[in-house]
């Protein structure tokens, strides 16, 4: 084995990658193979009860990780849940949020780094970590996370991080599919990235739509508050559940709806909550699937015109410099909008390619209502045409969950350990213990 070979396997030992989803925290070393440890992205800030405080315990701590639900006592602990990067960036003061994320990043580094004297880490002195955040954060994060990383190094007895770099999410993405000339549509729960990518994010046009996952729930709470479900339209997890479990992406949605209105029985969903006893069936109200998944694509569409009237609220728009996207425009519509923001020679790079990620794309397209229930790219392509561009090759992510972390994993491996951090280009590694 060549000394350079050596060097990336030595790496791919100690490569660390850290995806702060909106959603969902997702994390882990290299070694896990293709699929990341995960955990919602959330903090409870809990009391202990009279009788843990009298053995001990702190007034008041932070819980993450899997276990936070355990101590959840009553449906309106539910409310007290903190989500830092609900819309995919943290304010410069919130400090409810960074304590959130330093316990998070705590906890991910200290269940994997390896003990003292392990065999398999020989002169372990942390992890080389790809932290990626979303595209459109501000200094003050990058600034932060590097802050957080330092401190918990300082804090352990162990080292945990060796050098940290940091990259945005999408180009991630781009960097997990092994592409550097793309458009890349990153949507998790709270916000969906459209980003042109030519060796490097063109950030002047790129666009942070503030529309994501959490905008279906809303859709498909508001049906089931429809039919009835009052109460279950309040646990934002059995939300998400029936969300993912009936919800389809029409192919068009007038064609659809009118199709499940004439045949019902053909497009009937049945969703249970076993241990409540509840079971939901939808078939004369089939139609409505499919406006949970036409919500994320095009809430513009009249379909939903009598939701608004009712109070339903629309998305929120995303200012930017040059101007305002609102939040119901399709999202064909803000793809021509980044597109036009482009230099034009650099367009038919940009374009020939676009990758689909995050789990706000990961619909299912039953085979037996083919032509009418569909898959994320096809869905794009179909109203990409509606707007006469081009786009020869759309495809979702190899594993479209995971692909943020796959790059961070891969460009952990292959940066060069000399590149020092660049707070203007954002570039590099910030190195915490040296050789």
């Amino acid at each position: 084995m060549t000394p350079a070979m050596e060097w990336i396997e030595r790496r791919k030992l100690l490569a660390f990658g850290e995806d702060y989803g909106t959603s969902y925290f997702k994390f882990g070393p290299a070694t896990l193979g293709n699929k990341p440890d995960m955990f919602e992205n959330r903090g409870y800030f809990y009391t202990p009860t009279r009788v843990e405080q009298a053995l001990g315990a702190p007034a008041t701590r932070v819980i993450v990780g899997p276990d936070l639900a355990q101590y959840l006592q009553s449906t309106s602990d539910l409310s007290k849940l903190y989500y830092p990067m609900r819309h995919g960036t943290i304010s410069k003061d919130d400090e409810k949020g960074w304590t959130i994320v330093k316990e998070i990043t705590r906890y991910a580094l200290n269940k994997y780094a390896p003990k003292p004297g392990d065999p398999q880490y020989p002169g372990f002195k942390g992890f080389w970590v790809a932290a990626a955040i979303a595209a459109n954060s501000p200094n003050s994060m990058y600034e932060r996370l590097i802050e957080i990383h330092r401190e918990l190094n300082e804090e352990s007895d162990r080292p945990l991080v060796q050098a940290l770099t940091i990259i945005p999410q999408p180009l991630a993405v781009a960097i997990s599919q092994k592409q550097i000339h793309c458009i890349v549509i990153e949507s998790g729960h709270g916000n969906t990235q459209i980003t042109p990518i030519s060796r490097g994010i063109i950030y002047g046009a790129m666009i942070p739509l503030n529309r994501g996952g959490q905008d279906a729930d809303n859709m498909a709470r508001q049906i089931l508050r429809d039919l009835g479900y009052q109460d279950i339209a309040r646990e934002e997890k059995i939300v998400t559940e029936f969300k993912e479990a009936v919800g389809l992406i029409p192919l068009d949605l007038n064609r659809a709806v009118s199709e499940a209105k004439r045949d019902p029985r053909r497009f009937k969903a049945v969703f249970q909550i076993p241990e409540a006893g509840i079971r939901i069936e939808l078939e004369k109200e089939s139609w409505q699937r499919f406006l949970i998944g036409e919500y994320v694509f095009n809430p513009s569409h009249p379909e939903f015109e009598s939701y608004y009237s009712r109070g339903f609220h629309r998305p929120l728009d995303t200012p930017l410099p040059w101007g305002t996207i609102p939040g119901d425009a399709s999202l064909a519509q803000v793809i021509r909008e980044s597109l036009n923001k482009c230099a034009i020679e650099v367009r038919r790079y940009v374009t020939s390619m676009l990758i689909l990620s995050g789990g706000n794309f990961s619909w299912r397209a039953p085979p037996e209502l083919s032509g009418y229930a569909v898959d994320a790219p096809t869905k794009i392509k179909y109203e990409l045409k509606k707007e006469n561009i081009d786009v020869p090759r759309v495809m979702m992510a190899s594993d479209p969950q995971y692909s943020v972390w796959r790059g961070c994993i891969f460009y952990a491996t292959f940066l060069k350990p000399e590149i020092e951090w660049d707070s203007k280009s954002r570039e590099g590694w910030v190195l915490f213990i040296r050789e």
